[in-house]
């Protein structure tokens, strides 16, 4: 006979398999479809093996591999917590049930015409505890048969392999760490799942319909979220591995993720405040006289940073004497000035390198799979250390404390962290953990852990700013910043995006360069105007420093006349006018006000994975208008930001979300929930809104007079 094409591999047109005759004609041979091995379900069938495990609270993982054993690969996943999953099978049906989330697996084993031999299939479906359905894999098609693990073999060993699931048009999807891209609703979008400077690949989503889904899988690849299919892949790799999770609300898969994860460590206290950078401060004297113009000028700073090229060539690890005679005098100062130094660390070794020869020798360097081993030029031929192997992590650790922690210095800025290649040919690339193509996602997250647990061995507190991180990061204290953007308003609204998305994908701690990277005249009066909104948008970031390569840049040599790498203009405070001063000022000390709130939100995020900046369906996810509306966004759960994004605008029109009633900060002014205002956005003054109900240190930035003149 031949199938209805309504069956469980069917919809639409006839299935072209039917059972196998039986000698007892029974209709199909009798077999086994399932193995049960404790609360975990095995199919196995045609060279593949398929088994579905409860991971955690209301959360399941899912793996399949052709002629092969399964690999307990960690690359972000955690020890599964203890549930009380439940097995059934029913014949060529089986059901893992796991707290909130329910997974149907549909076996069937029969004859295929179009092969002329006995073919077996596994169809996987995901319902929440009501039986309600959140995802499942794409049908077989009837006569299209098609496969939803579609399996590609590589010469050599592994495979492409692609993973398809039904698409529902109804949905809104959100995560997946960090595009420049101005899109809230990724529903449609495609997305490379690679990291490139200013692109953090984190391939974990969140879905309207009630579940979230971790593509656990490093390799480069593509996720396709179309109106009729959603589908995910990697290039090269060894199985298919993936991990789904429900919650009746958005903040229940957020913390989900982050139970299965890792959850951020605590956030420092010099994590609350100010911090100020440029491209470059090149030398010691110039990093001290303008920590000490800060603390002269009562202007309160956290950290300072002695940005790239400090060394003598990269991959040294240590500063250059001639620029830096005294570190350790250097380190003491800023400390009796209450700021902490952070140095910049770049994965790059360049051949010229006191470091090279010895690295290159015991292998703890990328390896070039052809061609001239050179990974990028910037500033002279150079390859990446290989931080996927312990014996890499351990090196670059042990260098970090005999040259910088030697001098008291605990803070390091992870740069060029994707790694940033002079070509992005993955696949030109091998590691020891495997080829770029097939693990390059983790060298941002490995690159992180070198200093975590250098940091934590050593009994101190673990943060790092990071221009790159993946599934897991959080873990390791990784402070995301959006890489080297464009000082544009077009970038702008991207990083108010990009901030949303990166804390759905469980990285807690996001920031940006204030004013952006790329370029800006601090003589420019529509570029003053970008940086002046930009760092109000910064005074209510999670982190709030400011960076970038203004202009015109300043030359830099050494006393024998020798070229080092340009500076760029200045970048304080005080280098854009008074008027833009007296604006500036008021908003670093507006940011000390929010100090005790921050730490209350930074401490929440640390216990249950919910991010410092974000979207406001995290809150308030029964107002279905929050899910749709860009540019504004929830710092910790009771301060509504809603930075002006277009150049001379003078208000700004904010949508105030069903469920609570807020206080604008500026006024006092109260308005209820569920409308759309428009409120005065002068130069000096960025759109805040406060819950009436928030605890006491939100309140307490209303002011209801206006700011005294500085």
């Amino acid at each position: 006979m031949i199938f209805d094409s309504q069956d469980e591999f069917g919809d639409g047109g006839d299935a072209v398999m039917e059972p196998s005759p039986s000698p007892d004609g029974s209709g199909r041979t009798p077999i086994e479809h399932f193995e049960v091995d404790g609360a975990s379900i095995v199919w196995r069938g045609d060279g593949e093996v398929l088994r579905v495990d409860p991971w955690g609270v209301d959360s399941v993982r899912v793996r399949a591999t052709i002629k092969g054993q399964l690999e307990d690969t960690r690359y972000s996943l955690l020890d599964a917590a203890q549930t009380r999953a439940v097995v059934t099978v029913d014949g060529n049906t089986a059901e893992l049930r796991n707290g909130r989330l329910v997974v149907r697996l549909t076996s069937w084993s029969g004859y295929g015409y179009q092969t002329g031999y006995e073919e077996n299939r596994c169809r996987l479906s995901f319902h929440d505890a009501d039986g309600t359905l959140l995802l499942e894999e794409l049908s077989e098609g009837g006569a299209l048969h098609r496969r939803a693990r579609d399996w590609h073999p590589h010469l050599g060993g592994d495979f492409a392999v692609r993973a398809s699931f039904t698409a529902h048009p109804d949905e809104k999807l959100y995560g997946m760490g960090q595009y420049q891209q101005d899109v809230l609703d990724i529903k449609g979008c495609t997305f490379e799942l690679a990291h490139r400077n200013s692109q953090i690949s984190i391939p974990f989503v969140i879905s309207s319909r009630g579940y979230g889904m971790l593509w656990h899988n490093p390799a480069v690849g593509q996720a396709t979220f179309a109106d009729n299919v959603t589908q995910w892949s990697a290039e090269s790799t060894r199985q298919l591995d993936y991990w789904v999770t429900a919650g009746v609300r958005p903040r229940d898969i957020v913390s989900s993720y982050a139970d299965a994860t890792g959850h951020p460590p605590a956030m420092p206290e010099y994590g609350l405040g100010y911090w100020q950078s440029k491209l470059r401060y090149w030398n010691q004297e110039q990093l001290l006289s303008v920590a000490r113009e800060h603390v002269a000028r009562g202007l309160p700073m956290d950290v300072i940073v002695a940005d790239f090229f400090h060394w003598p060539h990269m991959g040294d690890y240590r500063f250059d004497e001639e620029f830096w005679p005294d570190p350790t005098a250097m380190v003491e100062e800023l400390r009796e000035l209450g700021i902490e130094l952070m140095v910049s660390v770049w994965p790059q070794v360049s051949l010229n390198s006191e470091n090279f020869a010895e690295m290159k020798k015991h292998n703890l360097l990328v390896r070039a799979e052809r061609g001239i081993d050179v990974q990028m030029s910037f500033e002279g031929p150079s390859a990446f250390i290989d931080v996927t192997a312990q014996e890499g992590r351990d090196y670059l650790w042990r260098k970090l404390s005999a040259n910088y922690g030697v001098h008291g210095i605990r803070l390091f800025w992870l740069d060029e962290a994707e790694p940033e290649y002079g070509v992005y040919d993955y696949d030109s690339y091998r590691y020891a953990l495997g080829s770029g193509q097939q693990v390059g996602a983790l060298y941002p997250q490995l690159f992180l852990r070198s200093i975590h647990d250098g940091s934590t061995a050593g009994g101190q507190e673990t943060l790092s700013l990071v221009r790159a991180a993946w599934s897991g990061s959080q873990r390791y204290g990784a402070l995301v910043w959006s890489g080297d953007i464009g000082s544009t308003w077009t970038a702008l609204q991207q990083q108010i995006t990009a901030g949303t998305h990166i804390g759905l994908a469980g990285i807690a701690w996001f920031t940006t360069d204030i004013g952006g990277f790329h370029s800006g005249d601090i003589e420019d009066p529509a570029f003053i105007e970008l940086l002046l909104r930009w760092f109000q948008f910064g005074t209510f970031s999670p982190v709030m420093r400011m960076h970038g390569d203004r202009q015109p840049a300043e030359q830099v040599a050494a006393a024998d006349g020798s070229r080092r790498l340009p500076s760029g203009a200045p970048n304080e405070v005080w280098s854009y006018g008074d008027a833009a001063y007296r604006i500036m000022r008021e908003h670093i000390l507006l940011r000390e006000t929010l100090r005790d709130y921050l730490r209350e939100v930074m401490a929440e995020a640390s216990q249950s994975g919910l991010p410092a900046m974000r979207a406001m369906f995290l809150e308030f996810p029964d107002d279905a208008a929050v899910w749709d509306v860009k540019h504004q966004y929830l710092l910790g759960p009771d301060l509504l930001v809603a930075p002006v994004v277009e150049p001379g605008a003078r208000q700004r029109r904010v949508y105030l979300p069903d469920g609570a009633v807020w206080l604008h900060s500026a006024t006092g002014d109260e308005y209820a929930g569920a409308q759309w205002v428009t409120v005065p956005a002068p130069i000096e003054q960025i759109p805040v809104f406060v819950r009436a109900d928030a605890r006491p240190s939100a309140l307490g930035i209303i002011r209801r007079d206006p700011p005294a003149d500085a």
